[in-house]
């Protein structure tokens, strides 16, 4: 059984049953012997004490990851006023024995259709599923795999994952024991500022709360790269290869960097796809448009002759990121570029809605601001 640094079994508790599961044939996958028989892949500091999603710094050999555990239960959204999505059981049930590769191929299509529509790449990522579900390499898919990789597939995380592979946005999955998923670690997080205990997070006020996540950040061209990084994270996932994706939490403790200060995303659980965004919130009762808002950002307008959400958000992706980025990027800025990078992100912050012409708009400023940014530090080692 992996070791941890934690003594209290409500922390692994859930690894047991993990493990458990493994030994009894239910689940399988790339990690689950090295954390169940080897004793290769080791837990170290738990980052939340919920108990139903766990998340652990940790080691596998020589690699450093952080290995997050659903315990069990994967999101289901309610867009209500509850920040948090609802939790349903993972039996790993599915697929049935007796399932063939192609009806498991097939189940794998209509879950990606369902979740991101129906987009002409959907078979390739199929097959890039299946890659992953034989996780011993051996040809061939076992029934624990399969349902194994049927869980992760509920999971937003591993669906973005899959989706930005090939931009390098995402920390890499590294392994996997049934919903238990290994990434590679992000050495610099959050953004920017400090992480500090919530003990002493309560007592400092916002304004200097501020002013401290401002002094812990890299140089500005070191900034400018990161920055850089956000805004292709939005153009990737506004109308990308496998369809268009909401970010519903643009904060600095939902991103980290590496040591060549790439952007990396650290909790994808607030970045949605949006055809699933828009079909269960017009399904939201509401008296005002605060009733119509999911994680920390997105929110749409509350139609009071039906007493029902409507589906399109009012701030698009990019304007949140402007914002979460505007003192970050201000702060230390050359003084030959200050005024116009500053023109440019009130004129990013204010974007609205999602017209046909908010589109052109939204391209225009997305693309004049990386332009700014690169021209600014293209001739520096740190570019």
């Amino acid at each position: 059984m992996a070791r941890g640094l934690f003594p209290w079994g409500v922390f692994r508790k859930p690894l047991y049953i993990q493990c458990d599961k493994y030994r009894k044939g239910v689940i399988d996958g790339s990690a689950c012997s090295s954390l169940c028989e080897k004793d290769t892949l080791y837990l170290g500091k738990c980052f939340t004490a919920k108990a139903n999603s766990q998340v652990y710094s940790g080691s596998w050999g020589d690699l450093e990851g952080v290995i997050k555990c659903q315990m069990e239960e994967v999101p289901h959204y309610d867009l209500g006023n509850e920040m948090e999505p609802k939790k349903e059981v993972v039996a790993f049930n599915k697929p049935i024995r007796g399932t063939s590769v192609e009806k498991f191929r097939e189940m794998i299509l209509n879950h990606l259709k369902a979740k991101v529509g129906d987009q002409a790449n959907l078979a390739n990522l199929a097959t890039q599923v299946l890659s992953i579900a034989d996780a011993n390499k051996d040809g061939h898919i076992s029934l624990p795999e399969a349902r194994s990789t049927w869980a992760l597939l509920q999971l937003n995380e591993f669906l973005l994952a899959l989706v930005l592979q090939d931009r390098e946005h995402t920390p890499k999955l590294l392994g996997f024991c049934g919903d238990l998923y290994v990434m590679e670690k992000v050495p610099h997080s959050p953004l920017f500022g400090i992480s500090l205990p919530w003990i002493i997070e309560v007592w400092i006020p916002t304004g200097l709360r501020r002013r401290m996540d401002q002094l812990f950040t890299p140089s500005w061209p070191h900034k400018a790269k990161i920055s850089i990084g956000l805004l292709e994270l939005v153009e990737d996932v506004f109308h990308g290869t496998f369809g268009s994706f909401l970010m519903c939490d643009v904060r600095a403790t939902s991103f980290g960097y590496n040591d060549r200060h790439d952007l990396k995303v650290m909790d994808a659980q607030y970045i949605v796809p949006e055809a699933i965004f828009q079909e269960d919130i017009r399904q939201q009762r509401c008296d005002v448009d605060e009733d119509c808002l999911y994680g920390a950002d997105c929110l749409t307008s509350c139609d009071l002759t039906k007493h029902r959400c409507t589906p399109e958000v009012t701030r698009p992706n990019l304007a949140k990121a402007c914002e979460a980025l505007k003192d970050y990027i201000l702060r230390g800025a050359p003084s030959d570029v200050r005024e116009e990078l500053e023109k440019q992100l009130y004129a990013c912050i204010a974007l609205k809605g999602s017209t046909e012409h908010m589109e052109i708009e939204h391209s225009l400023i997305l693309n004049n601001l990386k332009t700014l940014l690169w021209k600014k530090i293209s001739h520096t080692k740190d570019s």
